[in-house]
């Protein structure tokens, strides 16, 4: 009460301020809080930040919150398959500026490799048909007659237990050799190959030029029931085997008979220098028998060759002219 009555005296009120505003300034944050109001109260506004403060501060923001980066799109690209065996030369089979002449003779090319098959042959079996192994007798020709823009080889035979006839030729679209027959129950097969052996000579026992090779034709996986692998294994000029094999459904084909083959009559010959004027007008091989045209003489190499040389003469002559021409 004595303080209180003391502070009344006066000249106190002087004091009490001086105290009050002591007391304040030894708050913390209050001399500053303090000067920021007496500036506003003298009316000075505190000074805005500049453009280039702004940006700076902009920029230190940025910066310290980068935003995170997407990773980078991944590019998926077709598999190259040139190295799994791909088709790099899938335009060796457009014959969309091909005339039919080209076709014909681009078919005829294709088997002159394996035209050594002309001629008649004998057949024997390893496997025994009732206690016997079996035998037949095959010709195989040129068929240029039944369809004359696919050329083809033809064989029929009498017993054999296999293929009674066939056709075989070349598929300029699939550039694949197709071989479509009958078989001994009268059912209707197509195979479909290619080389696991180009054709190539080498020397025999006898110091000739032989051709041997091997080509290998399976049925279509399509195929109802029993499936076929039929295999020509040229051996020598005179002889070649027949290897069968068989399966059901997606089986690897099994070895089921191997027909040995031998040439019947004359032996075929190579040459490596050509036929001369021996040589066949139309498949180029060696001429067996002689026709004549005109007053003059040509080579075919069979009744084949014969027949379409018989039917067209002028065609054939024409288009071994053109070979001749292109040769040169």
């Amino acid at each position: 009460m004595t303080a209180i009555t003391n502070l009344r005296a006066p000249g106190c009120h002087s004091i009490v301020r001086l105290l009050l505003r002591s007391a304040l300034l030894s708050v913390p944050g209050c001399s500053e809080s303090t000067q920021g109001t007496a500036e506003m109260a003298q009316g000075t506004a505190p000074a805005a930040p500049t453009a280039d403060a702004t940006a700076t501060q902009s920029t230190a923001a940025t910066a310290d919150q980068k935003t995170p980066e997407k990773p980078a799109a991944r590019e998926f690209r077709p598999l190259a398959l040139s190295g799994l065996g791909g088709t790099e030369n899938a335009t060796a089979s457009d014959t969309s500026t091909m005339s039919v002449s080209q076709k014909i003779q681009s078919v005829i090319s294709h088997l002159q490799p394996i035209q050594i098959l002309l001629g008649k042959w004998r057949g024997t079996t390893r496997r025994e048909y009732e206690s016997f192994k079996a035998v037949d007798s095959h010709e195989w020709v040129w068929d240029l007659r039944t369809n004359p823009e696919q050329p083809a080889l033809v064989m029929a035979s009498d017993k054999s237990p296999y293929l009674r006839s066939g056709r075989l030729s070349w598929d300029l679209g699939n550039q694949k050799f197709v071989l479509t027959g009958v078989d001994a129950e009268g059912r209707e097969r197509k195979l479909v190959g290619d080389f696991t052996e180009a054709p190539h000579e080498v020397t025999g026992s006898d110091d000739k030029q032989h051709r041997v090779f091997r080509l290998e034709l399976n049925e279509d996986l399509a195929a109802a029931g029993e499936q076929w692998q039929l295999a020509i294994a040229q051996q020598e000029n005179n002889r070649y085997l027949l290897e069968v094999g068989k399966r059901r459904g997606k089986a690897d084909f099994a070895r089921f008979d191997t027909v040995s083959t031998q040439r019947e009559g004359t032996s075929f010959a190579l040459s490596d220098t050509g036929y001369a004027e021996r040589t066949c007008i139309i498949s180029e091989g060696l001429g067996t028998t002689e026709v004549t045209w005109k007053g003059r003489s040509y080579w075919v190499c069979c009744s084949g060759c014969k027949a379409a040389f018989e039917d067209d003469p002028a065609t054939w002559i024409a288009r071994a002219a053109e070979r001749a021409k292109e040769s040169k």
